[in-house]
């Protein structure tokens, strides 16, 4: 597996040339990088939070949910040239740094060439995207671009509980610096035993997650209990990698670190919007986001977890049924449409099912709006019912065109319309 990662990197980066070399300016703004199957938008988000309070200025921050230049979104194209003109306006504003999550699809096609990153962070590798690289070895060999360039004097910061860590360490240049962290959640194997920062314990709660920490000489003055305002143990490995990061970038620990607990997590990441019963909407759309999302509410719940998820079409057929056997621990799971596009929304919802085959409560509702309802009306006051997979996103996709929906909107209304609880914040 080793020499066929170092030989399908190589064989990536022959191809890597989609995107014109970078300007000279973009030396002005030193780029952390944030690259994983999942928490890379959380972890970017957190990493441009600290090197604003580091720089005591505004941060160009791109991810999922647009570009940000601090508070404002930036109105520039999707596009390279749009993300170019988003630096610029960054730089003209009195930026002097940017935080950027980076695709496996991105970097297969050479972004890392049409803008550096002097920091890269790696969150985790988990099956997702195998529709588009057809291999685990290409999807990793991808990811792997933003460490294999990293410029002299640079830093890697990978994940010392993940096993393609081991890899990728292989690949970091020998003029660039490694720094390791960890967290729990990723089961007892390390593949760095002494971590340069690590989380020992995380509980997380209602209101958020307490982390105790624990630092190397490269962390002095981190300080050993923080709360940050996601819920979950992910969000261990998320502030670990943001702190790790933006350490890398010459933020001090402590002020990264206060930082990230002044930092809200993205829209729709475990995001609470109603109690009594609590209901949660989460972009988790990977067999293990399924299992860590579910893992975490059965933690926090008092009662019964109600998961209502599905699965997107024209998209990683293989992934489904490992989605499905992830939800196993919920106590009931209703499967429903996510995205179909041009694809059989039934035979989506079917293979997802096979995952559930065991499972003594899990049924199909085709209607994503027919199944929160359902999922809501069922859900006692001390239950917790979870909306899986689409997280912020405002329209569902399907072979006639797009629908507006939004999965907070729809539980909220769900909940008024049965006069049950109140508004997280209202």
């Amino acid at each position: 597996m080793q020499y066929r990662l170092v030989h399908v990197v190589h064989s990536v980066a022959v191809k890597r040339l989609v995107y014109p070399a970078a300007p000279t300016w973009a030396a002005k703004l030193p780029t952390v990088g944030v690259t994983g199957t999942n928490g890379k938008t959380t972890t970017t988000t957190w990493i441009a939070n600290a090197l604003s309070f580091g720089t005591g200025g505004p941060v160009v921050r791109a991810t999922t949910l647009g570009v940000m230049l601090g508070d404002e979104r930036l109105a520039v194209t999707s596009d390279y040239d749009g993300f170019l003109e988003a630096m610029r306006i960054g730089l003209s504003r009195g930026a002097r740094a940017a935080a950027i999550e980076l695709t496996s699809e991105a970097l297969s096609a050479g972004f890392i060439h049409g803008w550096p990153a002097t920091v890269g962070v790696f969150t985790n590798l988990t099956h997702d995207h195998l529709d588009a690289h057809k291999s685990a070895e290409h999807y990793l060999a991808s990811k792997a671009q933003l460490f294999v360039h990293l410029p002299a004097g640079g830093t890697a910061v990978l994940n010392g509980a993940d096993p393609a860590c081991e890899l990728l360490a292989e690949v970091v240049p020998k003029h660039a610096t490694t720094v390791w962290y960890a967290a729990p959640g990723r089961g007892s194997t390390r593949v760095c035993t002494h971590p340069d920062i690590e989380v020992v314990r995380a509980e997380p709660t209602w209101l958020g997650t307490h982390l105790t920490l624990r630092g190397g000489p490269l962390f002095e003055g981190l300080p050993d209990k923080v709360l940050v305002k996601g819920i979950g143990l992910v969000y261990a490995e998320n502030a670990a990698a943001a702190i790790a990061g933006a350490c890398a970038w010459g933020v001090p620990a402590r002020v990264a670190t206060s930082a990230i607990e002044s930092a809200e997590p993205p829209p729709g990441r475990f995001e609470v919007v109603w109690e009594q019963p609590y209901l949660v909407v989460d972009y988790a759309h990977s067999p293990d986001a399924v299992r860590q999302l579910v893992y975490t509410a059965k933690a926090l719940c008092r009662g019964r977890v109600t998961l209502v998820m599905g699965a997107g079409g024209e998209r990683d057929r293989d992934k489904r049924r490992p989605m499905g056997a992830a939800a196993q621990l919920a106590d009931r799971v209703i499967v429903t449409n996510d995205n179909p596009r041009r694809e059989d929304p039934r035979a989506i919802a079917d293979a997802v099912m096979e995952g559930l085959l065991e499972h003594p409560n899990a049924e199909i509702i085709a209607d994503r709006g027919e199944a929160i309802d359902a999922a809501v009306r069922d859900a006692s006051e001390s239950d917790v019912v979870v909306v899986a997979g689409r997280g912020h996103e405002t329209e569902q996709v399907f072979a006639t065109g797009r629908v507006r929906f939004l999965d907070a909107e729809r539980l909220k209304l769900a909940a008024e319309k049965l006069g049950r609880g109140m508004p997280k914040y209202g």
